[in-house]
């Protein structure tokens, strides 16, 4: 908790206003920022306890700003559990953000197809997590100051807040997915019959991250909107194998519709 005290400590001394909504960027996301005002763009590198970024797509800035009038801070990229940090250290910037207190989260990431009926380039809600990361992360002693000790996971994806996406997404016209995400700690691709065994289990797209974000905000009773980017099928869909630079060239082509999305979210949280 002192690091999470520390971080928050530095970055009020360089934040004049409190940002009341938080967005995570996944790999190849990060055009939103282009959206909005920006006021103050801190490296991770800089903020105690945290780390400089690995991957590429992830520009590893805690960014400052305004969505017209709404106080916004976005996460420019995320520590991955498969980097080999702790899963402390992966949840270590949303919970830094939630003591900085927001009151919404919306969390990305770009994510494989695992539902036959999607397509690369499609942007899926998130409904509800399957966590086949081999952890959770908030195993260990609990830190009374985030929350209880036995989160309840029943709501992890706030349904008032997917209403506000799907009418957000009707209003630009774009079509918005809506399924089950099931993370993994990475960093292979999955093979295709975990895949059809994922597939079997109800899930919808599959990735490596977001999951422990998730249940940080859960902890702390910060309510989450999850949106996943179908950057590529995963294995054993189609006949290709996978690459991140898959990955990130879907992300280029589908950035705009994926950030007016969340642009559009944003401009319903501040009318609200």
């Amino acid at each position: 908790m002192d690091t999470i005290n520390r971080a928050v400590d530095a970055i009020r001394s360089r934040v004049k206003t409190p940002p009341q909504v938080g967005v995570v960027l996944g790999s190849g996301l990060g055009g939103v920022v282009d959206s909005i005002a920006v006021d103050t763009m801190i490296p991770y590198g800089e903020i105690p306890g945290a780390k400089a970024a690995t991957v590429v797509g992830h520009a590893g800035q805690m960014i400052f700003g305004r969505a017209g009038n709404l106080p916004v801070v976005l996460l420019s990229g995320r520590m991955h559990f498969y980097e080999g940090y702790e899963m402390s250290e992966v949840m270590l910037l949303s919970r830094i953000i939630g003591r900085l207190g927001i009151k919404r989260l919306i969390v990305t990431n770009a994510a494989g197809g695992v539902n036959t009926s999607f397509s690369a380039g499609d942007l899926m809600l998130i409904s509800d997590h399957i966590n086949f990361m081999g952890v959770n992360p908030l195993r260990g002693p609990n830190i009374d100051e985030l929350g209880v000790r036995f989160p309840d996971m029943s709501e992890a994806y706030s349904e008032e807040l997917r209403k506000i996406a799907r009418d957000a997404a009707k209003n630009l016209g774009l079509t918005l997915r809506e399924g089950v995400y099931l993370a993994l700690s990475g960093p292979t691709y999955e093979t295709p019959a975990e895949i059809r065994a994922f597939r079997t289990l109800g899930a919808d797209a599959v990735g490596m991250s977001t999951v422990p974000e998730v249940i940080a905000m859960a902890q702390m009773g910060i309510p989450v909107l999850g949106i996943s980017l179908i950057t590529n099928m995963a294995a054993g869909v189609l006949k290709q194998k996978l690459h991140h630079q898959e990955v990130m060239d879907t992300a280029a082509r589908a950035g705009a519709d994926f950030s007016r999305l969340i642009v559009g979210i944003l401009q319903r949280f501040a009318a609200g």
